[in-house]
């Protein structure tokens, strides 16, 4: 069994940037780094991906500060537009691919967000770009739901593509739709140089099968013969327990440039990339080879399940490596913030880690959680995020602390540290004057079934969070506590809601005072509302009528809205389907008035461990 030793050079070798205004008007178009506006009843909602700085505790600013956070990217770099660089596409998520046009001089990389979905296009759980009809651009295959492959062909041009569902999946000779587990990543190319394509399907039980292009059909539609179940004898055994396969990526590319096609192999069950040299030729392959670890001078070490991706990204003529960590049989949680490597080709066999941030968001790794205070006393928002587990220190989840180094007009955020707290997953904060002294304190919900509280003993200008009670409120049934403190009946007092992962809400009334609270469980079926997974309470007055709405975010559902159409000291909550955002899974709500001009905005924390925003007009 090969061990590996972690390689980490993170210094970032590229300027990866966005524009980050707005269009002027409300339903005007928004330019690079903003999305047209969510246009309804509450006021018109626009996405900024750079809208103002977000920083790392040195000061350097975040490429794409609200991207939404990378847990599995899978990387692919084409010259899409033709302009003679290589662009960016990501996919995070099933369905979508992201991309990133590459601008300004090709030797100096500088890249644009430019969609979080790629011509509004569909490709199920993977993707390739591959000129499927050899016409000098590039068409698209991705997953046809279950496991077969779709097909869009390019009808446009090599500068400017436009993509048509060509067939929902390609076929054998014999007509028969061919699978592929959707689980792996297929590969086209031409491996025997006879100008027919090669279609090559990794197999969960480590071998790959390989299809031949024999002629074309009326639609110009590419069919194909299985040429064999087992390409070249190729089975992949895992390092851990030396039997096990599984999901699978692979590539082709002529590493060493000797005119054919090497192999490469990434694995659920190996902790980097494998390697096997084609010792054949260019029309008689020959991979015969033991798989080595690559990049052989210092192999890639990851949770497993790594996506390669080749393309001369810097411009100096060679092929350079980008691999998406996918995370696999070891310890995904490892991975989802330090998942996109980067490394430059140095020399022929010389490859040198340079980044396993390519792309840098605001990203604490998974499942986060965003909250608004002015922990300083300045007058402006301090941002909180709160991730499910560290990567950096898997026995508990951390609450960062971003300073605002802005105004209350012009906000900047930089990273001023974390909270000291106890271990614990999936703490979820809750920031109010629980004790009318005049600073905030805090509310923690855990991955169990616990409110904490933590007084502040400091003051309004040095918040000093000191453990008051730990076990505040505890859930009737159920886990991850999510709490919102609101004043529901107008009374003087904060009341708690509390979600919790059944999809519920607890109501807590303050039978208290403002100084002194006292929380007592009305229901635990608060309103008999069930959101399916991972309830998330949120209160705004979002239609500016004086009383309290609920916005719950859940795990599949995004945000769902109850509009009150009570009033503030009788709440009646009554699902309003008409409000509706694209936010990520799992998601989780903070509305701010973060530039300072009247109205609240949305910040929303989600699965991928970043923010989305989205200024609201």
């Amino acid at each position: 069994m090969v061990r590996f030793s972690p390689a980490r050079l993170l210094f970032l070798f590229f300027v990866i940037t966005t524009v980050g205004c707005a269009a002027a008007n409300p339903g005007e178009q928004a330019v690079a780094g903003a999305t047209p506006p969510a246009v309804g009843p509450y006021g018109d909602f626009v996405r900024h991906i750079h809208a103002f700085d977000i920083m790392d505790e040195t000061g350097t600013p975040y490429d794409f500060p609200f991207l939404g956070g990378l847990n599995v990217p899978r990387p692919q770099l084409v010259d899409i537009d033709a302009d003679g660089d290589l662009d960016l596409f990501i996919q995070e998520s099933t369905g979508r691919i992201k991309f990133f046009e590459r601008t300004g001089d090709p030797t100096v990389p500088h890249f644009e967000w430019r969609s979080d979905q790629f011509e509004g296009l569909n490709v199920g759980d993977w993707y390739r770009f591959v000129d499927m009809d050899q016409d000098g651009d590039y068409d698209l295959i991705g997953e046809e739901r279950f496991s077969h492959i779709r097909y869009y062909r390019n009808d446009g041009t090599p500068s400017k593509a436009s993509f048509t569902l060509a067939v929902d999946s390609l076929r054998d000779i014999e007509g028969t739709p061919i699978f592929s587990d959707r689980q792996n990543i297929p590969q086209v190319t031409d491996i025997d140089g006879d100008g027919l394509l090669d279609l090559f399907i990794g197999r969960l039980i480590g071998t790959v099968t390989r299809y031949e292009e024999v002629d074309r059909d009326a639609n110009d539609i590419p069919r194909f013969r299985l040429v064999t179940d087992r390409f070249e004898d190729i089975e992949i055994v895992a390092q851990l327990g030396g039997s096990l396969h599984g999901a699978n990526t692979m590539a082709f590319v002529d590493i060493d440039l000797d005119g054919d096609q090497d192999f490469f192999w990434g694995d659920f069950f190996e902790p980097g990339l494998l390697f096997i040299e084609n010792t054949g030729s260019s029309t008689s392959p020959s991979l015969a080879g033991e798989p080595v670890a690559f990049p052989e001078s210092d192999p890639l070490q990851s949770s497993g399940y790594s996506a390669p991706a080749f393309g001369d990204v810097d411009a100096d003529g060679d092929v350079d490596l980008l691999v998406g960590v996918l995370g696999g049989a070891f310890n995904p949680n490892r991975t989802t913030r330090d998942n996109l490597f980067f490394y430059e080709r140095r020399s022929d066999r010389e490859f040198t880690l340079r980044t396993e941030q390519f792309v840098t968001t605001l990203d604490v790794g998974s499942e986060s959680i965003p909250a608004f205070a002015d922990l300083d006393g300045d007058g402006d928002q301090d941002l909180v995020v709160v991730n499910k587990i560290d990567p950096a220190d898997m026995e508990t989840s951390i609450v960062y602390r971003f300073e605002n180094v802005g105004t209350a007009e012009r906000p900047r955020f930089r990273l001023a540290g974390t909270l000291d707290l106890p271990p614990a997953y999936h703490y979820a904060p809750a920031f109010a004057d629980i004790d009318a002294d005049g600073d905030l304190d805090m509310m923690l919900g855990t991955w169990r079934d616990k409110i904490i509280l933590y007084r502040n003993d400091g003051s309004p200008t040095n918040a000093r969070f000191v453990l008051a009670d730990t076990m505040l409120v505890q859930l009737t049934r159920g886990s991850n506590s999510t709490p919102a403190l609101v004043d529901i009946d107008a009374d003087g007092d904060l009341d708690m809601f509390v979600g919790e992962g059944s999809g519920t809400l607890n109501f807590y009334r303050n039978t208290g005072t403002a100084q002194v609270a006292e929380f007592v469980l009305e229901t635990d079926r608060f309103d008999g509302i069930d959101v399916g997974r991972r309830s998330y309470p949120t209160f705004v007055d979002l239609d500016d009528d004086g009383d309290m709405d609920m916005l719950v975010g859940t795990e599949d559902t995004g945000l769902l809205l109850y509009h009150n159409d009570g009033s503030p000291s009788e709440a009646v909550f009554v699902a309003d389907s008409s409000f509706f955002l694209e936010v990520p899974g799992l998601s989780t709500a903070a509305f701010v008035d973060i530039d300072n001009d009247g109205d609240l905005d949305l910040f929303v924390g989600g699965v991928g461990g970043g923010l989305i925003y989205f200024e609201r007009r």
